[in-house]
């Protein structure tokens, strides 16, 4: 079925489970499979128009804010993408194993950047891209230190998008470009999405995906599917 509009996306993607986001499907799945430069005649949808219902670019955070069963963030080949609230925990067992972040990281499994924004978040909650960056004391030299720590919770499912948000001046009127929010994972989904996840198998956990994306893909590539799943 064509996608026509917001109400048609959620519903596929509700059905399907996941989604790469972007107009690219790496060779896995993508409900919108074109960006901007190939957009079908007969289709409404159409790349960074503003309009809330026909744009895609606007779904990613209109979900987050209209709903409470959709999840976005950079979560496939470190892109963006969408994960259902039926299916993120088997993705948290294949991708954590029912560990949580201070399991990861007492084992060495992620850095001490990655340490400074998750203390950030347990702090505040949530946070916008430029206040994140402030209060974990990353400065302008840090950039790519704090992308890439950045993008490392966010493949880990430790972290993701929670809405965006404009700056503030020193009288708390808002001014700017919307940036983006950040907060834990744990606080975006109640806590039965991570009990769900820690009573699954991360093998089974595994074969559930993979046979999912083979439903919705059957010629998907298989060396892709599993960097998909496993983040």
């Amino acid at each position: 079925m064509m996608i026509r509009n917001y109400s048609d996306f959620c519903r596929e993607l509700l059905s399907a489970g996941f989604s790469i986001a972007g107009g690219n499907n790496e060779g896995v799945f993508g409900l919108i499979d074109f960006d901007w430069r190939n957009e079908p005649r007969d289709s409404p949808v159409r790349w960074h128009t503003g309009d809330p219902d026909t744009d895609p670019w606007e779904w990613r955070i209109r979900v987050l804010d209209d709903r409470d069963d959709i999840s976005y963030a950079k979560v496939f080949f470190r892109k963006g993408g969408f994960i259902t609230r039926e299916w993120y925990p088997y993705f948290l067992a294949a991708r954590r194993g029912g560990g949580d972040f201070g399991d990861f990281y007492s084992e060495g499994l992620v850095s001490r950047n990655a340490k400074r924004l998750v203390d950030a978040l347990k702090e505040h909650h949530t946070l916008p891209l430029h206040e994140l960056k402030r209060v974990a004391g990353f400065g302008k030299e840090d950039k790519s230190q704090f992308e890439r720590a950045l993008l490392d919770l966010q493949a880990g499912l430790f972290v993701t998008v929670s809405g965006t948000a404009q700056k503030r001046n020193k009288y708390g009127e808002e001014y700017g470009w919307h940036t983006t929010c950040f907060c834990l994972t744990e606080s975006f989904w109640p806590p039965e999405v991570f009990e769900r996840a820690g009573k699954l198998d991360k093998g089974k956990a595994i074969d559930a995906i993979t046979e999912r994306v083979y439903r919705l893909n059957p010629a998907a590539n298989g060396k892709k599917v599993k960097k998909f799943i496993l983040g």
